[in-house]
């Protein structure tokens, strides 16, 4: 099958060469030219576990291809997923420009039948408005179907997420059933179960997902820090829960909070749109306060045990991705300490596995560093802020005789605290 992907971002890219690798001819297209051209050369612009790979071999197989021009990628293509990005504005509604633009744009060029996939998240109502932007633009005679497909791939495991998919969902407008017949086609090689189902209920399908998502971390943060004041390990009250089926395990890693590029975004979004149809969703706005507030609790727990004045302290902190895995630091809680950190006049030493290129383009005055132990060289602390799994393996025992005083503060409950205070440190968790 013909297959055209419009935004090469860690949706559209892993979705692109994820159907390439399923046998289909895929075009991708982005208008960021030197993405294009790194792509074509095999070089993926970001992090992503097995994409590399994955890249390259559908580039020698000739299965995979990446254009600037949309004209190029829509020409065979019968089905078109848009994927571009939807970020956030200030008041954080969803930005829809880039996805109005790419619906006027394929408008415009389509010169026969194309099913239009969206895969980015969108408000309520969004839909409508590009079928009338399809049905204004296009020329006379082109028929065309728009369907949601919402993607729920996880950074840094977004490979293993397309190719063993919980389920796929499919929303289509009434009476245009037989249209998902095609996609479900597509995607019959993952093995997944497949629900369609409306498109207004495939778009909030995603939003519930992702702020139940949030909602499971802020809840577990609120029993960490209770944790904290009664003498209980929130980790093992997290394992303890895990094995009720009504509950799960994921997402109950007590922490900093939940950052990144989707769940806070989404968060917001669906309270918007929410207010925009008249009503204040009350429960959603205390997971995000929450959230704000466990950034604080952070920074007060650095002062508590480091001292209540920071002015000169040197804090050393590892980690600055929004998690592990992955080189993306958009809407990094890790950013936004150091921030803290900063405004209470601590000197800030960091080091980050994948994303301090990343980290430099959104932070400055602080020292970034080439491993943990310079990072450790002369702090006052040392402050952990992702759960990266090389953290596990340092030398604690060098470590402790770089710093200044043997100080960790976990805040990704990421390290044994046994081991960590059995080798001389005072070490503190988050609800441990």
């Amino acid at each position: 099958m013909n297959i055209c992907i419009i935004g090469t971002g860690y949706v559209g890219l892993v979705t692109g060469v994820g159907l390439a690798e399923l046998g289909n001819r895929v075009v991708c297209v982005d208008i960021d030219r030197d993405k294009i051209d790194k792509l074509k050369r095999g070089v993926v612009p970001f992090y992503e576990k097995g994409l590399d790979e994955l890249v390259k071999k559908n580039l020698k197989e000739k299965r995979v291809f990446f254009t600037t021009h949309l004209e190029e990628g829509i020409n065979d293509s019968r089905i078109i997923f848009i994927a571009v990005g939807t970020p956030p504005r200030e008041d954080g509604e969803a930005d829809l420009s880039q996805v109005i633009q790419v619906a006027e744009d394929l408008a415009r060029l389509m010169q026969g039948y194309k099913i239009i996939v969206v895969k980015s998240t969108v408000p309520v109502g969004t839909f409508q408005l590009i079928r009338k932007i399809f049905t204004r633009e296009k020329k006379e005679g082109v028929d065309f179907d728009i369907v949601s497909n919402p993607e729920f791939l996880r950074e840094g495991d977004a490979v293993y997420d397309f190719f063993n998919p919980t389920r796929i969902i499919i929303g289509i407008e009434k009476g245009r059933e037989k249209v998902a017949d095609e996609l479900i086609q597509l995607f019959r090689p993952l093995n997944a179960p497949i629900i369609k189902t409306s498109i207004i209920n495939a778009q909030m399908i995603k939003y519930a997902s992702n702020v139940f998502l949030a909602s499971r971390v802020s809840f577990i943060n609120e029993i960490a820090n209770i944790c904290e004041r009664v003498g209980a390990d929130v980790n093992e009250i997290a394992k303890g829960m895990s094995f009720d089926k009504r509950l799960g395990e994921g997402y109950l890693q007590a922490g900093i909070g939940f950052g990144g590029p989707c769940l806070i975004k989404d968060l917001k979004a669906l309270i918007k749109m929410a207010e925009s149809y008249g009503y204040e969703a009350e429960h959603l706005k205390s997971i995000l306060n929450k959230n704000e507030h466990q950034i604080s609790h952070i920074v007060l727990k650095v002062k508590k045990i480091v001292g209540e004045v920071l002015y000169g302290k040197i804090i050393g902190v590892l980690g600055l991705t929004f998690k592990p895995g992955t080189n993306d630091v958009r809407s990094s809680l890790a950013l936004r300490i150091i921030d803290l950190l900063k405004r209470e006049g601590a000197n800030i030493r960091a080091y980050d596995p994948c994303g301090i290129e990343e980290a430099k383009m959104c932070i400055s005055d602080i020292d970034f560093c080439t491993d943990p132990y310079e990072v450790a060289t002369g702090a006052d602390a040392i402050l952990i802020l992702t759960g990266w799994e090389e953290f596990k393996k340092i030398d604690f025992l060098r470590l402790k005789k770089l710093l200044r005083e043997p100080i960790i503060i976990d805040g990704v409950n990421l390290l044994d605290p046994e081991k960590i205070r059995s080798a001389g440190f005072v070490y503190r968790g988050v609800g441990r």
